[in-house]
């Protein structure tokens, strides 16, 4: 598996990624939800130089002009609810991609801290040959994305898979490598310190699917 560790360089991602960490900022739901839209947009272009592309001429009103275009066939998956908003942001990019979703929860059975990965809600597109691009804002243990994951390849065959988070633990890219195909690209636009005892992702940003949609039950 490639990793691709995006706020490596400074550029405007770090300023939407510090947005959406400050206790203050991330209050307002609708800045939230735009500036995850906007790291989406971001992964996404540099998705784009991964892709297949092949000449264009383009016909002006003054005369042709060559130029290229992407060939390959894109699927965006997004895990609910947290990844809605940023399948917004592949979308605004890739607007003739196809689109999935696909429901993954930890389930406490016990009511303590020991959970195990419930995936049932699914809608997807046909994902053989294609590029698939999985997103979901926040890994932290990586059980979510594996259990996803080996859902989707039960139902075909991708060309490559680009696996797009916002925030991810060390302690789960290191479960992505030892499970996943090595035709997977990780994409990460921050990688952050560590899981707490709850596994939760330290420092983190809270939890983006309530930050963006309000508390659930």
């Amino acid at each position: 598996m490639k990793i691709h560790h995006l706020s490596e360089k400074n550029s405007v991602l770090n300023h939407f990624l510090g947005e959406i960490r400050d206790v203050n900022i991330q209050k307002d739901r609708l800045r939230f939800r735009r500036n995850i839209e906007r790291i989406g947009e971001i992964m996404a272009y540099e998705i784009s130089k991964e892709l297949q592309y092949n000449n264009w001429a383009i016909t002006t009103p003054l005369g042709v002009k060559n130029s290229t275009e992407i060939s390959d066939k894109i699927v965006i998956c997004s895990i609910l609810r947290a990844g809605l908003t940023l399948h917004n942001g592949f979308l605004n990019y890739f607007d003739g991609a196809e689109n999935g979703f696909i429901s993954a929860y930890r389930f406490h059975p016990n009511n303590d801290d020991n959970f195990e990965i419930k995936v049932e809600y699914e809608a997807i597109s046909d994902i053989t040959d294609s590029n698939l691009i999985l997103v979901d804002p926040m890994l932290a243990t990586g059980q979510s994305i594996v259990a996803v994951f080996n859902k989707l390849i039960a139902k075909g065959a991708p060309k490559e898979i680009h696996l797009a988070v916002v925030i991810a633990a060390p302690e789960g890219i290191k479960y992505l490598e030892s499970l996943l195909p090595d035709n997977c690209h990780l994409w990460i636009a921050s990688i952050d310190e560590k899981l707490n005892e709850k596994n939760y992702i330290i420092p983190g940003l809270g939890d983006a699917g309530d930050l963006a949609f309000g508390n659930k039950l």
